[in-house]
């Protein structure tokens, strides 16, 4: 494996890992859009509000 093999693989796995994360953040946006009107993260159940 040469050195341009190891540079193409990291930049690979930089452009995924930079897809995965919009992706995620975009998927969380629109989430948190929704007709949910409690508010809070889409994770925190009725417990958690014992703690506001």
């Amino acid at each position: 494996m040469t050195q341009q093999d190891v540079l193409f693989l990291v930049l690979i796995l930089i452009t995924l890992s930079t897809l995965t994360v919009i992706i995620v953040q975009w998927v969380r946006s629109r989430r948190r859009g929704g007709s949910d009107d409690r508010g809070g993260n889409w994770w925190e159940g009725p417990w958690d509000e014992d703690k506001r």
